[in-house]
């Protein structure tokens, strides 16, 4: 798939704004202070928000377009954030084991096929610190059939990331899109400490 067609206009899930769970988690004190890693993080809302918060944030994405028009939007805000292009799926090239306290995904791990999600758990696991915190936002299987992103199960998100993480919650939320409100689920998970 080529992420940076979607970007040649405004995909479904660039809304212009931090997605209200993430909001959340800051102002509940889920998500404190530390060295952040938002994957998939588009034209970056999300971890500009986190930067604003004090964290020390990294935003990767594969697409290019996305990666600069996040770079442009930190600067006119006069926010830090490293922004760099990457593969999520081969972040053990990009970052160092245990490197982030907080790792957050909103509207990524749906996008992943029944192959791949075990990876995406493996190098978000090992970019984590020991103790490290996952929080995600995805579709569920709540929301309406129909086009757009496949939906998620809980048992599937228990499935894939139980064996390397203490899965904390998997709350009923929703998300943003242009198309409106949608059904989803937000997980809050814990890193084991297994490597």
């Amino acid at each position: 798939m080529d992420w940076d067609e979607f970007y040649k206009g405004t995909p479904a899930w660039d809304v212009g704004h931090p997605q209200r769970a993430f909001e959340a988690l800051l102002e509940d004190g889920e998500i404190k202070p530390g060295r952040a890693l938002d994957i998939g993080c588009g034209r970056g809302e999300n971890a500009i928000m986190l930067a604003m918060s004090g964290c020390d944030v990294t935003g990767i994405d594969l697409a290019e377009t996305a990666i600069s028009d996040a770079k442009a939007k930190a600067a006119e805000r006069h926010v830090n954030v490293n922004f760099v292009v990457g593969d999520v799926l081969m972040m053990d090239q990009l970052f160092k084991e245990s490197e982030f306290d907080v790792v957050i995904d909103s509207f990524l791990f749906h996008t992943f096929t029944d192959k791949e999600r075990p990876i995406f758990a493996k190098q978000v696991c090992r970019v984590l610190k020991p103790g490290g915190k996952y929080f995600m936002l995805c579709f569920s299987d709540k929301d309406p059939a129909g086009p757009g992103p496949r939906r998620i199960s809980k048992a599937e998100i228990q499935h894939t990331f139980t064996p390397l993480f203490n899965v904390i919650y998997i709350a009923d939320s929703s998300l943003v899109a242009t198309t409106g409100k949608r059904e989803a689920y937000l997980l809050s998970a814990v890193r084991k400490n297994i490597f």
